[in-house]
């Protein structure tokens, strides 16, 4: 049985005005479907467009031309549905780690003991339940990380958008909370779409990578990973996607420094 598309994107595209007036493209045409369930990294160097196509998705931005739909419909701003997870955390430091996950329940109509009996499920799945009462300030980056995944998992949204939320954590901790949010993936089945710049994570989170390039951003190529989950971070198996991805990725730096004119 074919799984259903979950997200479209058809000829998607996004332009801006320059300070003179000039039209920039952000964005060059960009066609892809989703899959319902599916994780998708999307990856490249900077300025490739990687997080203005997420913001498409979400809905934090529109569309110039071209279109983008979920589950049929077109995406014209946020969805409750549709959570979006950044690198800075966006806990609210007056709210304990309790007070963060509820009022993402509240805020979505859930109240009294369901909404407590959700907001302690969820703290449990990512390990913070000794944690539930302390504010931010009191955790470190990876559990603040835990929190902000366990507050968008609690309103079970259908869609998971992440702009590199592992980016400001040590190798260890990335590690850790990789492995975390794929036994959550699996246990949930969100659609995710993981934002990164670090290769080697795309590999070996992704059933898909899409690597952009700049100048415009655009898709440079689709790289299928048919591996199962857990995966063997040191594996040939891995290994032979990641020598595929980053001998890609070589080919878009190259390019990318040789319109910008400078010798490699």
């Amino acid at each position: 049985m074919t799984t259903p598309v979950k997200i479209s994107l058809q000829a998607a595209e996004k332009h801006y005005s320059s300070p003179l007036g000039e039209d920039v493209i952000a964005l060059a045409p960009v066609t892809l479907e989703i899959a319902s369930g599916e994780f998708v990294c999307l990856v490249g160097p900077s300025g490739c467009g990687k997080t203005t196509l997420v913001n498409l998705m979400a809905g934090f931005e529109k569309t110039s031309a071209g279109a983008v739909t979920i589950d049929g419909r077109p995406v014209l701003g946020t969805d409750p549905d549709h959570i979006m997870i950044f690198q800075d955390y966006g806990l609210y430091p007056w709210r304990t780690v309790l007070g963060n996950v509820l009022f993402a329940l509240e805020a979505k109509g859930l109240k009294g003991k369901e909404a407590l009996a959700k907001a302690t499920e969820y703290i449990e799945l990512v390990g913070l339940t000794k944690s539930k009462d302390s504010f931010p300030h009191q955790l470190s980056g990876g559990m603040k990380q835990r929190v902000a995944i366990a507050r968008a998992l609690a309103v079970e949204p259908s869609v998971l958008f992440l702009d590199e939320p592992f980016g400001a954590l040590d190798a260890f901790t990335r590690m850790y909370l990789q492995d975390e949010l794929l036994r959550l993936w699996q246990e949930k089945k969100p659609t995710v779409v993981f934002v990164t710049h670090d290769l080697d994570e795309a590999v070996y989170l992704g059933g898909r990578v899409v690597l952009m390039a700049p100048g415009p951003g655009r898709v440079q190529k689709v790289i299928e990973i048919p591996l199962p989950w857990p995966r063997d971070r040191i594996g040939e198996g891995l290994g032979r996607y990641r020598r595929e991805l980053f001998k890609e990725f070589h080919l878009v730096h190259q390019q990318a420094a040789s319109e910008a004119g400078y010798d490699i």
